[in-house]
C-alpha cells in the first residue's frame, strides 16, 4: 500500500497563487517524479513556506497524500537557492525554460532521478555562470532531457536502412537521421545539425556547444517532433 506521507528533495518548476491565500506548485523529484502540491497559507505574511516554495527552488518537502491527484505541503526546508541566475535576463530565462519543458515531459508517479540530477545541474551552471546561458546549453539540455526519459536520438546512421553516410533528413517517427535513398516523408536537415546534436549528447553541459541560429532552429524542430511522436507533448511554447 502506497504510504500517505512522503518526503523527497525537489526542485520547484512552477508556482501559482491559488485562492487568498494558498499557492499550488509543480515540481520533479527523484523518487515520484512531477508531483503537485497545494501549500495552505503559504501567502500568508507568517507562513513558514512563503518563499521557500518560489520556482527554481530546491527544497526538501513533506508532502501528504489526499484524494485529489494535488498533494498538500506540510513542511518544506531550503536545500539549494539561485540567488545569481536572478541577476541575470539570460540566466533566467534559460532557467525557466529548462523547467518549463520538464514540466511538459515528466510525469507523476514515475521515478525521475536522471532528470531530476540533469535540472539541478543545469541550476547550479547558471547560478555559478550566469553568461553560460545561450542557446547551445538550451538544446543540449532538452537532448539531455529525452536521452533522461528514454528517447536517444540515431544520430549517426540512418534509421530506416543503417547507412552511415549522406544523412540529409530527421525522421520524428523512427527517432533519428535519414538518408537521401530514404528520406522520403522525413524533415531536412544539415550535417552542422546533425554535428551539433552528437557533440551536444557527448559533451558535460558546461560544454555545451554553440549553435547558430539556422542549427537551433533544425535541432529544435527534431527535439520538439520527437517529443510530440514520442511523447505526446508539444514543447513549441515557451513559458510568459
Amino acid at each position: 500500500m502506497t504510504s500517505r506521507r512522503l518526503s523527497t528533495e525537489a526542485v520547484v518548476l512552477r508556482s501559482m497563487r491559488y485562492g487568498e491565500a494558498d499557492r499550488i506548485l509543480h515540481a520533479i523529484t527523484p523518487e515520484h517524479g512531477r508531483v503537485g502540491a497545494i501549500a495552505k497559507g503559504a501567502r500568508r505574511p507568517r507562513s513558514k513556506l512563503g518563499g521557500r516554495l518560489e520556482p527554481l527552488a530546491v527544497v526538501q518537502l513533506e508532502l501528504q497524500r489526499g484524494r485529489s491527484d494535488l498533494m498538500t505541503v506540510v513542511g518544506a526546508d531550503t536545500v539549494a537557492v539561485h540567488h545569481r541566475i536572478l541577476t541575470s535576463h539570460a540566466a533566467l530565462e534559460s532557467a525557466q525554460r529548462a523547467c518549463h519543458v520538464v514540466d511538459r515531459t515528466c510525469v507523476p508517479d514515475e521515478p525521475a532521478a536522471r532528470v531530476h540530477g540533469l535540472l539541478r545541474s543545469l541550476l547550479a551552471l547558471l547560478d555559478g555562470r550566469p553568461d553560460a546561458a545561450h542557446e547551445g546549453l538550451q538544446l543540449a539540455f532538452r537532448l539531455k532531457l529525452l536521452y533522461a526519459l528514454g528517447l536517444q536520438p540515431a544520430l549517426g546512421s540512418c534509421v530506416r536502412c543503417g547507412r552511415h553516410d549522406a544523412l540529409v533528413a530527421f525522421d520524428d517517427a523512427q527517432g533519428g537521421a535519414v538518408c537521401a535513398a530514404c528520406r522520403s516523408g522525413a524533415v531536412s536537415i544539415d550535417p552542422g545539425s546533425l554535428a551539433f546534436m552528437i557533440e551536444a549528447l557527448g559533451a558535460p553541459l558546461q560544454d555545451a556547444p554553440s549553435a547558430p541560429p539556422a542549427v537551433a532552429r533544425q535541432v529544435h524542430r527534431a527535439i520538439n517532433g520527437l517529443a510530440a511522436e514520442h511523447l505526446g507533448v508539444d514543447l513549441r511554447g515557451e513559458p510568459s
